[in-house]
């Protein structure tokens, strides 16, 4: 199977329990932001402008263990921010099992070893051995890590940890190969860290994910050498979307890197040529989201946007109408489905009912609607059907030339910061070209995506780059 059958029968059980009832609207996946802080800054990431005087609120751990409760839905995205960062992420996953939820923690992968290091020390015994010398061997902790791991106190086994489970999916956030990924997070060495900690989870029994969003200077070439990269690490899925101008990301393109967001989002042109090969990705790739969405990405078909079947919770409340497009937040789930003039929004045959919708193809939008039968045609039914159940691809082979195209960025001393650091390191050496890293127009960011509007959301600090911008002015000045 594509995907584990407990899984599948459980999203398809509340899909026709709701049909059989015949309700109008309900909640296929809960997004749930406890919190809106994070450690990276992500270029043009929406979330830094929209809710930037909120960025140290949390939604306290009774509260989203009460609206997942609320809304129903099988499935539960907890995303942010960062939410690693969040205090009781721990109790939250638990809570979300006891309540029989399956879950995605969307993370940027930074602190997820230690989140696993956290688990083994808590469960340690001699039979866990093997697993750790495994470790070690892979460099994926290091000599006192698994020291601190074996002669873990009583504190450290008592604590509630995140446990490999079935029922539950690390989803990373990887928008491309090594130099790509990490250009966009404005930080190098996060995509070798996102690596490691996939690594370190597929050894200890972990579910893996990754998500993608994919922008108007995305190299499609490069996104199948990172799905056959990530394959041959044995990421169990992976979802991807267009990158889309929300309103929230705009304001964060403009106001903070002066840049014009129809230089890299999408329209809805561009996605269908970006996506012609999705359905191809799909046979090869265990490409998460229904036969019928790809269909429409790759611009064979037309939906009708389903939002509300993906709804969100945040620090202020019930987010409508999307994830992306923020006209207001209500203090309960059937408030908001009852109040928010749903018939407003969306695309129908081709006409944007609201011009902020005319280029949303996004997946938290669309894909509901594959699978609840939105615009059905015949056959449908089947094509989700045989998807699912059908045969998982096998893991693309790892090789030395594949290793190769996928650390292409700092671990070869071609990271987005080299020529400051050279500058630094050597003063008359590519002076001309060190501020060049940093002015966001350089040859080597007109080739890979800018910016990432979708994934983890960020607090602004720069401090890394300002720090080394002022050491370069310096120089200039002797």
């Amino acid at each position: 199977m594509r995907f584990p059958l407990a899984l599948t029968v459980k999203i398809a059980s509340h899909i026709v329990k709701h049909k059989v009832r015949k309700t109008p609207k309900f909640a296929m996946v809960l997004q749930l932001e406890p919190l809106h802080t994070c450690n990276l800054t992500c270029t043009g990431c929406g979330r830094i402008r929209e809710y930037s005087t909120n960025l140290k609120d949390m939604v306290p751990l009774e509260k989203c263990l009460a609206v997942a409760s609320e809304c129903d839905a099988p499935m539960v995205s907890i995303c942010g921010g960062e939410p690693l960062i969040y205090p009781k992420i721990e109790e939250l996953v638990a809570g979300l099992r006891e309540q029989g939820r399956v879950i995605y923690i969307c993370t940027n992968g930074v602190f997820m070893r230690k989140k696993m290091r956290d688990y083994l020390a808590a469960i340690y015994t001699p039979a866990e051995e093997p697993k750790l010398l495994r470790l070690l061997a892979d460099k994926l902790i290091t000599e006192k890590e698994a020291e601190a791991i074996r002669n873990a106190n009583e504190a450290a086994r008592s604590k509630v940890v995140i446990r490999p489970t079935k029922w539950m999916y690390w989803n990373v956030h990887v928008d491309g190969l090594e130099f790509t990924h990490d250009l966009i997070v404005e930080r190098e060495g996060v995509f070798k860290e996102c690596v490691e900690a996939i690594k370190m989870a597929k050894v200890l029994g972990y579910q893996v994910a990754t998500n993608t969003t994919v922008y108007k200077e995305t190299d499609v070439q490069e996104l199948e050498e990172m799905f056959k990269y990530l394959s041959s690490l044995e990421v169990d899925g992976h979802t991807i979307s267009p990158g889309y101008e929300y309103d929230a990301a705009k304001k964060d393109m403009v106001k903070r890197l002066g840049k014009q967001p129809e230089d890299f989002f999408l329209t809805r042109k561009m996605t269908r040529q970006k996506f012609a090969r999705i359905q191809e990705w799909g046979e090869k790739f265990t490409i998460f989201g229904t036969p019928v969405y790809q269909e429409f990405l790759a611009g064979k078909r037309e939906l009708t946007c389903t939002a509300w079947a993906i709804p969100t919770y945040n620090v202020k409340g019930w987010k409508a109408p999307c994830y992306l497009m923020t006209d207001g937040h209500y203090d309960g789930y059937q408030e908001m489905l009852t109040k928010v003039q749903w018939e407003k929004y969306g695309v129908v045959d081709g006409v944007a009912r609201d011009p902020r919708c005319e280029n949303c193809m996004v997946h938290c939008g669309y894909d509901p609607s594959g699978a609840l039968g939105t615009n059905y045609q015949s056959g449908d039914n089947w094509k989700n059907f045989a998807y699912n159940f059908g045969s998982k691809p096998k893991p693309y082979p790892a090789s030395q030339e594949l290793m190769k195209i996928a650390f292409n960025g700092v671990s070869i001393g071609k990271g987005h910061l080299a020529e400051a650091k050279a500058a630094i390191n050597s003063p008359r050496a590519a002076m001309n070209g060190a501020q060049a890293a940093f002015s966001r127009k350089p040859e080597a960011e007109e080739h890979h995506h800018e910016a990432h509007a979708g994934g983890s959301c960020a607090t602004p600090d720069t401090s890394e780059r300002d720090a080394l911008l002022a050491k370069i002015k310096e120089v200039k000045k002797d």
